[in-house]
């Protein structure tokens, strides 16, 4: 056994923890059908949704992990429940009027609201795999319409149709009492009009594999189980897709876990093993409230990228997936300051440490060298105090800071940089609130300007702060009531940069001028 393999087996992280419970089911004999699989599931209701990359960004971590312990081929399938029938109209899409006539038809028989693709369905669709494609993710793609339509799950269909009483059993003890009076397992699809009934069934004939059933004008219709002429319901979806491919692990949301009961009933009713589940915390908006699909509220996969890198967001997937965390713009320099130091920790890390640490499983192993030397949260200050409106005035302090830093050498800070600018212009700009100083923090600031304006010593963070301390230190307990002056007087916030390295950065004689504005007044 390797090295790297021997670690893996005795790593605590949740990706190594959760691919040896995988491995484990395995352990007498390997899998039949030749590879293990994985898959992570995508309602398309709405526009595609950041916590859909993190099921794929988390179950690819997993799928790597247990490659690194075992030489079992993997496939990573994302599956798209299309067929569903649109309930409501998304309250995010443009003219969504025009969307109602098409209520209960299938998405993939939706209009796209956006005028760009065949249907509602295969614009969401298009828009999930252009964000997986930009991540590098390898995965296969189903659409449950073309898994329906083609007969790949005809033959568990048919078992369905088979089984059908085993399988209402199941599920009729999750209903309340007036809705398994006409619960059906089947949904059938309406012929003429092309929508998903919600009708009971009056027959289904095992041996024909057909329902039948009144539409809602009282009409009687025939149709067989097979080739997209009926769909499951979601909960025997869930259990009877597991079945149909073969599923290994799928994770998915707290929502979902108290049906996990049905969806492995449902597959074992089927003859199928079910697979290891992951159940994740959901994330929340700023006010705390559930991120949804089809209200857009939080933070979505477009705007997460316009103000930091894909690398940062897969940082933020990764810690600590059973924790409800919140999901908005304010969590986004945190999350890239946070990478990019485990990233400089990495270098200096024995293995075990190294398979601990979240870049090893955001980047597969193949881990990277951070060039970002001057922390996001002191660019979006320096943009704060410089009035910065593109990053090449930020590398014009940065260059003073680092002469040897250049875009092309030092990429991260580079890209860094324009999103910095970006994120102060459009979040932290509005919400600044500079405050006058008090007669103990003016007095303070003048000290502090005189010893600036007397500094002779090289323009380096420890000395400077060494500066800021000397001043603080006999005025000030807690000290800390002394930065958080600095924060609110010169910068208009309420917690910012170690200030020795920011004075660095922004330049000695820059913070003394920056000093005097405050202290006229002209930064309130």
């Amino acid at each position: 056994m390797s090295q790297l393999r021997e670690a893996a087996f005795t790593s605590k992280a949740w990706p190594f923890e959760e691919a040896r419970r995988i491995l484990k089911r395995y352990e007498k004999a390997p899998p039949e059908k030749g590879h293990v699989l994985f898959e992570t599931g995508y309602g398309p209701s709405g526009l595609p949704h950041i916590g859909t990359f993190g099921e794929v960004a988390r179950t690819t971590m997993i799928r790597h992990a247990f490659a690194t312990l075992s030489d079992i081929p993997t496939r990573l399938i994302c599956f798209s429940d299309d067929l569903d029938g649109m309930r409501k109209v998304p309250g995010n899409v443009p003219n969504p009027d025009k969307l109602k006539a098409h209520l209960q038809k299938p998405l993939t028989s939706v209009p796209d609201p956006f005028g760009e693709y065949e249907s509602f369905g295969a614009h969401n669709n298009a828009m999930l795999r252009r964000f997986l494609d930009t991540f590098g993710f390898e995965y296969e793609f189903i659409s449950a319409t073309d898994f329906y339509r083609s007969g790949r799950f005809d033959t568990i269909l048919r078992r369905a149709a088979e089984r059908y009483d085993a399988i209402m059993k199941i599920m009729l003890k999750s209903l309340r009492e007036e809705r398994r009076q006409t619960y059906s397992i089947f949904l059938p699809i309406h012929p003429e009009t092309g929508r998903v009934l919600y009708v009971p069934m009056k027959h289904v004939d095992a041996a024909e594999g057909t329902v039948t059933f009144d539409d809602e004008q009282g009409r009687e219709w025939t149709l067989p189980v097979t080739g997209g002429n009926v769909k499951l319901q979601w909960k025997p979806d869930f259990g009877a897709r597991w079945a149909a491919l073969g599923v290994d692990f799928e994770m998915y949301g707290k929502d979902h876990s108290t049906n996990t009961p049905i969806y492995d009933g449902i597959c074992r009713a089927l003859g199928e093993r079910p697979p290891e589940h992951f159940t994740y915390e959901l994330f929340l908006d700023e006010n705390g409230q559930k991120i949804s699909k089809s209200s857009g509220n939080g933070v979505s996969i477009d705007e997460w990228l316009t103000y930091a890198s894909a690398e940062s967001l897969s940082y933020f997937m990764y810690l600590k997936p059973k924790t409800a965390k919140r999901l908005f713009f304010d969590v986004i320099p945190r999350a890239v300051d946070e990478y990019h130091q485990h990233l400089r920790a990495y270098e200096g890390q024995d293995l075990a440490a190294r398979l601990n640490n979240p870049v090893w499983h955001i980047h597969g192993g193949d881990v990277p060298v951070s060039t970002l030397i001057v922390p996001f949260a002191m660019l979006l200050n320096l943009a704060s105090v410089s009035g910065a409106q593109d990053k090449a005035q930020l590398w014009g302090f940065i260059n003073r800071y680092a002469p040897e830093a250049a875009p092309g050498t030092h990429p991260d800070l580079d890209r860094a940089a324009g999103f910095a600018v970006r994120y102060f212009n459009d979040f932290v700009k509005p919400t600044r609130a500079f405050r006058a100083p008090t007669e103990p923090e003016r007095a303070a600031l003048v000290a502090l300007r005189d010893a600036l304006a007397a500094y002779d010593g090289p323009p380096e963070d420890e000395a400077l702060q060494s500066v800021v301390y000397a001043v603080g230190r006999d005025r000030f307990d807690p000290l800390r009531q002394w930065f958080t002056a600095l924060y609110e007087v010169l910068l208009g916030a309420s917690q910012g940069p170690r200030f020795g390295g920011f004075i660095a950065l922004y330049g000695v004689n820059e913070t003394v001028a920056l000093i005097d504005r405050a202290l006229a007044g002209e930064l309130v």
